[in-house]
Order: C-alpha cells, then structure tokens, then sequence
C-alpha cells in the first residue's frame, strides 16, 4: 500500500458561503412563477384561437 496520503485542508469543503442578508429587488415564490408560467401556456393556447 502506498503511505503518501495528501491533507487537504478542512475549509468549508468546497462549499462557498455568499452573504446571507443579501436581499434582492425581486422577491418571487414559487407559486407566483407556476401561476407565471401556467399564465403564459393558456395565453399561447388561446391567442391563436382568437386570432
């Protein structure tokens, strides 16, 4: 077996931590972007039934 064993250092594992009182200018939950995108696949559906 080979003996040459290579410590990395502990960190944060790769993992990055970003600033967690970012706040941004949008704030969206899910359900408004599945309502969004329901609201836009009827909108495709019945636009070229009018039209």
């Amino acid at each position: 077996m080979v003996n040459n064993k290579i410590n990395m250092p502990a960190g944060f594992g790769g993992l990055m931590r970003y600033s967690e009182e970012y706040e941004s200018k949008f704030n969206l939950k899910p359900t408004h972007v599945v309502a969004f995108i329901i609201l836009i696949i009827v909108m495709r559906i019945v636009l070229p039934l009018i039209f």
